[in-house]
């Protein structure tokens, strides 16, 4: 009886071993490296937030310099959602006086370069922005003007890093995103993107030398018609300058109706 207990033994040990060996092999053919996994997560997160097809919104712009001092903007923003390709946007300035009338207009894209245009009321002219300028800053404030265009999936590569907790008790997922366009100013990104609605929380830039650049937080996130979240305030912090900007967002509407038309060279005159 000895001997029958002790093949008995042996072959539920085999069995156990083949059964973790099969287990660990199925793991390893379907597990997700980091960079899948991250990529899964970004996509996921612009799923989330599609389908809006129009905003318009209020923005205050606030600069402060080293030293603490501050300069206030008030510009009106509006967006169009474009089907397979970026989104468009325009950015009217409304104050200060000397600002007063410029717009900026945007229309995104994945890899190819996005196109920008500046409309200068004081030679009554539209600019167009090169893409080589893309990482200059935005009417003197933290926001280069490569921040502010949509952020189409195939603009960067992604990684996840680590999921931890984040911004207002969010617990989030930490990936990198590597630009994949030209001329852009940074060489990574570092996002905290919260795991329940997949909303970007803070971003880390960092420059071609790989040094930390900016820092943006995003606060005050509120749910509107549609369970379309938007934030109440981007803060963009500048640690080799020691400047920042905020932009305080309010009066979001989803409702009122805007075409292509609206979204033109000549739509940026009739801002005026």
């Amino acid at each position: 009886m000895p001997f029958v207990k002790v093949i008995v033994k042996t072959i539920i040990v085999a069995q156990l071993c083949f059964l973790t060996l099969f287990g660990l092999a199925f793991n390893l053919a379907f597990a997700q490296t980091a960079e899948q996994r991250g990529t899964e997560i970004a996509i996921a997160a612009d799923q989330r937030d599609s389908g809006w097809k129009h905003i318009t919104a209020d923005m205050e712009m606030i600069l402060r310099n080293r030293a603490g001092r501050e300069s206030r903007r008030e510009i009106t923003n509006r967006q169009l959602e474009v089907d397979g390709d970026g989104d468009k946007s325009l950015s009217l300035f409304k104050q200060p006086k000397d600002v007063a009338g410029t717009a900026m207009l945007t229309f995104s894209h994945g890899l190819v370069a996005d196109d920008q245009w500046l409309f200068l009321p004081s030679i009554k002219r539209v600019k167009r922005i090169s893409s080589k300028n893309k990482s200059g800053p935005f009417m003197g404030s933290e926001f280069a003007f490569e921040d502010l265009a949509s952020q189409e999936i195939e603009k960067y590569t992604y990684k996840l890093l680590r999921e931890e907790a984040c911004g207002e008790g969010y617990q989030c997922y930490v990936i990198e995103r590597i630009p994949q366009y030209e001329n852009s100013a940074y060489k990574r990104q570092i996002t905290w993107i919260d795991k329940v609605q997949y909303r970007n929380i803070k971003v880390e830039f960092y420059d071609r030398k790989d040094s930390l650049l900016k820092t943006l937080e995003i606060t005050g996130f509120k749910e509107y018609t549609g369970g379309y979240w938007r934030a109440d305030q981007f803060e963009m912090t500048n640690h080799q300058t020691g400047k920042s900007t905020r932009l305080n967002w309010t009066n979001y509407d989803f409702e009122s109706p805007m075409d292509d038309q609206d979204f033109s060279q000549n739509a940026l005159k009739r801002l005026l």
